[in-house]
């Protein structure tokens, strides 16, 4: 037959409704959706057929079409295996969220609640109520509020203390994290002058007393959680920093950054900060996030003051920065995880990952490297390696963890054979997402608390990019 033979022969669009794949199609996509997407694989086939190609049945249109509408009905957002060694991965989300908290939010999402609504008198409440006692019972703060980020809690504590005075920081903090936030640039959109104070590397008392004058709204102090200068420093400690602030009649603000609710130490963690801490040593406000090391959603605290927090609550500001109830709810589950720090570890995600042993997670790799081995090429070696987990991207990245891992190795190729072999992991239906390191894919176990799924998951590499 000539090309125009075969184009008659193609099944019409009432002819392809009529199949069974076109019905099981519709009843999961509906009608409309199944006849544009039955169009465009026609549409796609009349091409291939004019280039020479078989004329498909119909049932085989129908069901390329189900497949289309298959692929393009997945989740944006995907669920993936986390093995990069990075346990508060910002591009993957940060903390991983307690089961309590995840009870939490769903039953916020399913009911109506009283969100702003005083059941003991009947009127219009405030959502921060929710969570104020709370938060002060757990920080010794005087009252609290919650905002959607950290970021946001800066500016907004910026902009309500200090909005066209003068801010003072050490030029060693003036911090710049992932996503253009650079404190200089927040400060500036906050409506702060900023005054520099001291070098890179030493800043002294006498140059924080030398900068206040009466212009001066805030001294502001910045936790540098994610860069460490060492060697010929020098910096004023917070009890210190808030004796000069109060002597000259000036509010501190300590920035945490991460933020933490209790001694990292009694984990087996490198020392961290406490919010309590930060208000015991004198700072009239501190800010810290509620989805890194604290564990729970995304969210900013701010705590201190009670007459500091009445006048950022009503900066108007602050009705564009709130959480919903989702996030409260959950947040309000995860806080009170920590009225129990004996079995935090258990309970909260981002603890039990934190603080599982090398030799744990070692045995695991023992166990799953054959399994690895038999589903990869021969031409991949896999190894169980030690290695180092980070705790986060964006919250303490200085500070590792002894970690153990499978590290797997292309013999043979260049770059691209390491490439593909990455790329058919990350093509997975629940994406595998390790780390280049030394010519090989390091997949650090840290993170793996379902061997099960994973190993089910690997069934899934197509041939020929990753499979024997």
């Amino acid at each position: 037959m000539d090309a125009s033979a075969n184009l008659r022969e193609i099944s019409s669009v009432d002819q392809i409704l009529k199949t069974a794949p076109a019905g099981a199609a519709i009843e999961c996509f509906g009608r409309i959706a199944v006849t544009q997407a039955i169009r465009a694989i026609l549409c796609e086939t009349r091409e291939k057929v004019r280039q020479g190609k078989d004329v498909p049945s119909r049932e085989e249109i129908a069901a390329a079409a189900f497949s289309r509408l298959d692929a393009n009905d997945r989740p944006m957002l995907r669920s993936v295996f986390n093995l990069t060694g990075t346990v508060l991965h910002t591009n993957l989300g940060r903390a991983i969220l307690a089961e309590a908290a995840v009870d939490a939010a769903a039953a916020a999402m399913r009911e109506a609640v009283a969100l702003e609504f005083d059941l003991n008198n009947g009127k219009r409440g405030e959502r921060d109520d929710h969570l104020r006692a709370l938060i002060c019972e757990l920080t010794g703060a005087e009252d609290a509020t919650v905002v959607n980020n950290n970021a946001a809690a800066v500016l907004l504590v910026l902009n309500s203390l200090a909005a066209d005075r003068e801010a003072i920081v050490s030029r060693g903090e003036l911090i710049e994290i992932g996503g253009a936030f650079r404190m200089p640039d927040i400060m500036e959109r906050a409506g702060v002058r900023l005054v520099e104070v001291g070098t890179t590397n030493r800043t002294h008392a006498r140059d924080y007393r030398d900068a206040i004058g009466p212009d001066t709204g805030l001294i502001l102090k910045v936790h540098t959680s994610n860069y460490r200068i060492e060697g010929f420093t020098k910096e004023v400690g917070a009890r210190e920093l808030s004796g000069i602030a109060h002597d000259k009649g000036v509010p501190l603000i300590n920035d945490l950054g991460s933020g933490t609710l209790v001694d990292l130490v009694r984990f087996g963690l490198a020392y961290e900060p406490t919010v309590r801490e930060a208000i015991c040593e004198g700072a009239d406000v501190v800010t810290f996030s509620g989805d890194k090391l604290l564990g729970g959603p995304q969210a900013g605290f701010i705590v201190g003051r009670r007459t500091l927090i009445e006048t950022i609550n009503k900066n108007p500001m602050k009705r564009a920065l709130r959480v919903d109830k989702i996030r409260l709810a959950a947040l309000e589950a995860t806080l009170k995880l920590y009225r129990d720090p004996e079995r935090l570890g258990e309970r909260l995600p981002v603890m039990r990952l934190l603080t599982r042993s090398q030799l744990e997670i070692k045995t695991q790799a023992e166990r799953l490297a054959p399994v690895v081995k038999g589903l990869l090429k021969a031409a991949v070696h896999v190894s169980v390696v030690a290695c180092e987990s980070q705790i986060g991207s964006g919250a303490l990245p200085l500070s590792c963890v002894p970690s153990a891992g499978l590290a797997l190795t292309p013999i043979e190729g260049s770059g691209s054979a390491l490439a593909e072999l990455t790329s058919s992991f990350r093509r997975l239906p629940i994406p595998v997402i390790g780390r280049i390191e030394r010519g090989s894919l390091v997949l650090d176990l840290r993170c793996l608390e379902d061997e099960e799924s994973f190993a089910a998951n690997l069934m899934s590499l197509p041939a020929g990019q990753g499979r024997v």
